[in-house]
């Protein structure tokens, strides 16, 4: 009975301590596949951008960047993790709520998701830009309002 005990406890050391090798890039967080089939929650717009979470021009301008590609943003993973901090399933999400201005990651994943998106770059090209941290390149101080 003391070796299979044994046994046990060495198997759950030994899965517990290689979790720090595990493969990041095979941890996504949530997103959907393809573009949305059902009516999407909207985004926060017009009047709703004001106010204290909203004291910043790029706050504003994330969010009407993330109004012109809601399917977008739908497919999209988001890395500050709040798929299993709020149960967001995409980052679309983020910007339904105040969450998405309070939170320099899913704003710079957003103005990256609009960018790509006018460069011609598909839902899963931009995935894979996101994947690999390149919306962390992203200076928020020079994110100014969508012309287009």
């Amino acid at each position: 009975m003391r070796r299979v005990l044994g046994c046990v406890v060495l198997a759950l050391v030994t899965v517990a301590a290689s979790a720090q090798f595990s493969d990041p890039a095979s941890d996504v967080p949530a997103y959907n596949v393809g573009a949305p089939t059902v009516a999407m929650t909207p985004l926060l717009h017009g009047q709703q951008l004001t106010g204290p979470n909203f004291v910043h021009t790029y706050q504003v301008a994330a969010y009407k960047m993330a109004a012109k590609i809601p399917a977008v943003l739908h497919q999209e993973p988001c890395y500050c993790r709040c798929d299993r901090a709020l149960g967001h399933d995409s980052l679309h999400a983020c910007f339904t709520v105040l969450h998405g201005a309070e939170c320099s990651t899913c704003l710079q994943e957003g103005v990256y998701a609009y960018r790509e998106t006018m460069r011609g770059q598909s839902p899963a090209q931009i995935r894979a830009g996101i994947e690999r941290g390149e919306f962390m390149k992203i200076d928020l101080n020079t994110v100014t309002l969508p012309t287009k």
